[in-house]
């Protein structure tokens, strides 16, 4: 018999659908500069605890859109490479690396980072993250 995978009651996913929400998320959010997947994807209640979220963010889907668009302004090229994946009752652990080009000298930059998400009802509540700081690359 096989095992059949169930939906955790909290997050409304299985571990195997809340991987894909999440590596979705970065798909679209970043790479797809869809910043407006935030309203989507972020609860009302969202949460973020992340150590690289600038002083003065606003709370909720927001901030985060605030903060990742300003990103992507600043650096048009940005994007996240999921290297691992990790579901764990109602969290998803992301290891990632970003790339991006500094438009104002031409010098590319490169970090990795490690991003825990906490999901509930079908969409993220919360998110811890640590980021190197960029460095370039050739």
């Amino acid at each position: 018999m096989a095992d059949v995978e169930t939906t955790n009651s909290v997050t409304g996913f299985s571990q195997a659908e809340m991987k894909e929400f999440v590596r979705n998320h970065f798909e679209e959010f970043v790479n797809r500069k869809n910043i407006d997947i935030g309203d989507v994807n972020f609860a009302p209640e969202f949460l973020d605890h992340g150590a690289d979220v600038p002083p003065g963010t606003p709370p909720g889907p927001e901030g985060a859109k605030q903060y990742v668009g300003g990103a992507l302004k600043k650096f048009p090229d940005m994007r996240v490479t999921i290297e691992d994946l990790i579901a764990e009752g109602d969290k998803v652990v992301v290891r990632n690396t970003w790339r991006a080009t500094n438009p104002a000298n031409g010098v590319r930059l490169e970090f990795a980072g490690i991003v825990i998400w906490r999901i509930a009802h079908r969409q993220l509540v919360e998110r811890w993250a640590y980021l190197e700081a960029p460095h370039p690359v050739s």
